[in-house]
């Protein structure tokens, strides 16, 4: 029998649900048409009005919001409340050095917190849980989508932050606890330490564990679940659209993660037509957020590639599910939780006298985490320079990337013309990671 934060929401037959979500949505789109520009001005464009939006398969006539959007508007350009009315910001990095920003109102974080608590039920969580968060704090919002959603369910939380390993698995040992969120790859770097440190995670009270913020296969589940001893669930948001806690697996079914559709109207399009696709069908995620007020976002792209089954789930749940993101269908990197641009990583290097406008970006997986190395070449007379002048620049470019995209890199400094040209588009990247 399926456990539920909300059950009236949570399994609503899909006629409520969809008129449900035709009411939010005529309602949001009244609202970013009146009190955001940038939304006024792509309706007028598109030759459509909110008024025009009389059903759900409306919405495909709408024009898309993407990310450059969000940095053309940066910081507050597409808020649709007043400054007076946003409690909280939060922002991801940007490819030029600026963030995209995300503001909430009060009721936005209160229904961010029902939906993450929505979120840990699902994945089996209840309110005696001990949950160790080690999701990062701050401008990202892993951190505190978590805390606020572990204490909405009224479990005990601990806040423990990324980082510091040894300390991690003593705290899990000494307080019990019993659900940890984290990402995938950090937690089997927690499972190489604790081995390391002759501690056995079978004799932990760990039960579920909670991986989001970068992409993992099944292989990695399974050998997660055997590793830390517990069950595995995937978890999915981005900070543009909420945080944490927009989509996860059901810990009846681990088969799709249920999105929440009484907040977000999926579509599955294809990324380079743009034309909405049928169930079923891979192609790339756009979200349009039906319930926030700071920062509604309309038929979003969010670049992650994906599909969709209405299917009923053996959990009871009505809401859609997505299956594991496969991809992306732009150049982004997921450096352990951290969105990085190739041309972001450019743009520091172009500022740096004695390097070349060469570069490649080399991620691989050491010990279950992720790594990246930065390869850029440098110029005749630098490279003839003393070593101690050429490990001094690595250093500063390494401590530049870090500063700016708050990613750890090892810069490698190579010979003049080194790295191979391309006639067409330059390859960038090489990512020797196996989800």
């Amino acid at each position: 029998m399926a456990s539920y934060f909300n059950e009236e929401f949570e399994t609503l037959p899909r006629a409520a649900l969809e008129a449900l979500q035709l009411k939010r949505l005529q309602q949001v789109l009244e609202r970013v048409y009146r009190n955001v520009p940038f939304y006024k001005q792509s309706f007028d464009s598109a030759g459509i009005s909110p008024a025009a939006v009389k059903s759900l398969a409306d919405l495909r006539y709408l024009p898309f919001t993407t990310k450059q959007d969000m940095r053309d508007s940066y910081p507050y350009g597409l808020f649709a409340a007043p400054m007076e009315e946003i409690v909280r910001i939060h922002a991801s990095s940007g490819t030029t050095g600026k963030p995209t920003v995300v503001g909430y109102t009060s009721r936005d974080i209160s229904n961010w917190s029902d939906l993450m608590a929505r979120s840990f039920v699902a994945a089996g969580a209840h309110r005696g849980d001990i949950i160790h968060n080690a999701y990062g704090y701050g401008l990202f919002t892993g951190g505190l989508g978590a805390h606020y959603g572990a204490e909405r369910l009224g479990a005990s939380v601990i806040p423990i932050s990324g980082g510091n390993t040894r300390r991690q698995i003593m705290i899990m040992q000494d307080f019990g606890s019993t659900v940890l969120t984290c990402t995938p790859s950090y937690s089997l770097f927690m499972a190489e330490e604790a081995r390391t440190e002759g501690i056995d995670f079978k004799k932990l009270k760990l039960r579920v564990g909670i991986f989001g913020a970068e992409p993992w296969s099944e292989a990695m589940r399974h050998e997660i679940e055997i590793k830390l001893n517990l069950d595995a669930i995937d978890i999915y948001g981005l900070s543009e659209i909420m945080g944490p806690g927009v989509a996860i697996e059901c810990i009846e079914a681990k088969n799709g993660l249920h999105i929440w559709e009484d907040h977000f109207i999926p579509e599955i399009i294809d990324p380079d037509s743009g034309e909405v696709l049928p169930e079923g069908t891979q192609g790339e995620l756009v979200i349009t957020t039906i319930s926030k007020e700071g920062i509604p976002l309309i038929r979003y792209r969010t670049r992650d590639i994906t599909s969709l089954t209405y299917a009923p789930c053996v959990c009871g749940r009505t809401h859609a599910r997505l299956t594991r993101m496969s991809g992306r269908s732009d150049d982004m990197l997921i450096i352990r939780g951290v969105n990085v641009f190739p041309s972001q990583i450019e743009s520091i290097l172009v500022r740096v006298e004695g390097v070349e406008p060469h570069y490649l970006l080399i991620v691989d997986r050491e010990e279950n985490l992720d790594t990246l190395e930065v390869q850029v070449e440098v110029g005749e007379e630098l490279f003839s320079d003393e070593i101690k002048v050429l490990q001094s620049l690595a250093k500063r470019i390494e401590k530049e990337i870090k500063e700016n995209l708050g990613v750890t890199s090892r810069v490698k400094l190579v010979e003049p013309k080194t790295i191979q040209r391309s006639e067409g588009k330059a390859k960038r990247v090489i990512d020797n990671r196996k989800w």
